[in-house]
């Protein structure tokens, strides 16, 4: 069995299944009651000035049959004083020493405002601390959260005052709607974080009842746009973490979030560069018991490739992960159809013809109706494999190239150099 104990910053955790700031973290009684569960640490609710929170504050996307597919709320930070939560953290802390527990942290930006609360929530005995720089709505429109995650300057200039003061690993929470999110993870390098974690929610608005014609959700008839996550929000989450991975100006850890629902999430997340993963909409859709399961498959995955540590897996998809300019024009896949296996729904013909390369034939063998794929013309576009309801009756296949590899790039270096 593979050893998943994580050290992400100096920060040390049974596993790197972690809870993200969030409703589930909310209480000692919530968080103590995820560490029974087997979850290795918990990022406590963004604790800050008091605040009050709106009802009818969630809101779910489903799609063709799944339900919370996405999730969006426009519940804001914590809502209970900042001395409750504090006591709730000493006792958890004394009760789970083993455990992580980090306190998400959002004030205004000024110095005195973040030394007072970094110096009163490491009193209690923290593992370390989350700065809330992504929150995007409510908090947003008091200049904090995304408002001040979006300015690189902030950022910078805030995780410096925090690191003043701060005697514990100070993580940075980066905000995704930002047009280019590894400026903010190099502002927050520069400011001195010990790691980085992404993504926070997206900007979004889950709906619009039809017959109502309010937002959804609405407060007495009107709606605010709110944070959206969930499986919806992982390739763009994972794109954010791996960006940030091969950006050698942000050398530091990195807790990945966005969207992890399973040990398999979680595993692209690791080997994308994240050390650690955190979890929300899974938890609050099926509840705590959910991290046994992710537990036992990181294990399993690990004993199967031979690791010995989870640490072992952090980053090592990263060198694969590269700029379009940087791939291989003369590579060469094209798509297989299994006849045999096929159920001749026809899916992948239509696909291919209405939207794609028109590259699938249909004729008949036998009185059989039969597809076959003219490789001259595929391009290797992978649609007709993903349209496929049937496992194995559509391969993409690799053919060898008589064309020696080359990418963009030196394709224009090349023309540049024959020019002069």
């Amino acid at each position: 069995m593979a050893d998943l104990h994580i050290n992400l910053a100096g920060i040390k955790s049974p596993n790197p299944f972690w809870l993200a700031s969030a409703p589930p973290t909310n209480s000692g009684y919530q968080v103590q009651r995820a560490f029974e569960a087997g979850w290795g640490g918990a990022v406590w609710k963004t604790l800050g000035e008091p605040i009050l929170n709106v009802s009818s504050r969630f809101a779910a996307v489903s799609y063709n049959g799944q339900r919370v597919a996405g999730f969006n709320n426009i519940e804001l930070i914590t809502d209970r004083p900042l001395e409750v939560n504090l006591q709730e953290i000493y006792e958890t802390k004394k009760k789970f020493p083993n455990h992580a527990i980090i306190a998400s942290l959002m004030v205004e930006p000024k110095q005195e405002k973040w030394h007072e609360i970094v110096k009163r929530v490491e009193d209690v005995g923290v593992d370390g601390l989350e700065l809330n720089f992504g929150c995007p709505h409510g908090m947003a429109e008091r200049g904090m959260g995304s408002a001040s995650g979006q300015v690189p300057e902030l950022v910078e200039k805030q995780t410096y005052w925090v690191k003043e003061a701060a005697r514990t690993p100070v993580i940075v929470k980066l905000t995704p709607n930002i047009t280019d999110i590894t400026v903010t993870a190099e502002a927050a390098t520069r400011g001195g974080a010990d790691a980085v974690s992404m993504i926070n929610t997206i900007n979004s608005l889950a709906g619009v009842d039809l017959d109502s014609w309010n937002t959804v959700p609405h407060v007495a008839g009107k709606g605010a746009h709110g944070g959206y996550c969930g499986p919806a929000v992982k390739p763009i989450a994972l794109n954010m973490v791996a960006e940030c991975a091969r950006n050698p100006l942000v050398n530091v850890p990195i807790s990945g979030i966005g969207g992890i629902s399973n040990w398999q999430d979680a595993a692209e997340f690791i080997l994308m560069g994240a050390t650690g993963v955190q979890v929300c909409t899974a938890a609050m859709h099926h509840g705590f018991s959910i991290v046994e399961d992710m537990i036992d498959g990181l294990n399993n995955y690990l004993d199967d490739k031979g690791l010995a540590s989870v640490m072992d897996l952090v980053g090592r998809s990263v060198q694969r992960y590269s700029n379009w300019g940087d791939l291989d024009l003369n590579y060469k896949i094209v798509a297989e159809i299994n006849n045999d296996v096929c159920i001749n729904c026809n899916k992948c013909h239509i696909a291919c013809e209405d939207t794609s390369h028109q590259c699938i034939d249909l004729y008949t063998e036998d009185g059989r109706p039969m597809l076959k794929v003219r490789e001259e013309d595929c391009v290797g576009c992978n649609l007709c494999s993903i349209v496929c309801p049937v496992d194995g009756a559509i391969s993409m296949v690799e053919r060898p190239s008589t064309i020696p590899p080359m990418t963009w790039n030196e394709r224009q270096t090349l023309i540049s150099s024959l020019s002069k």
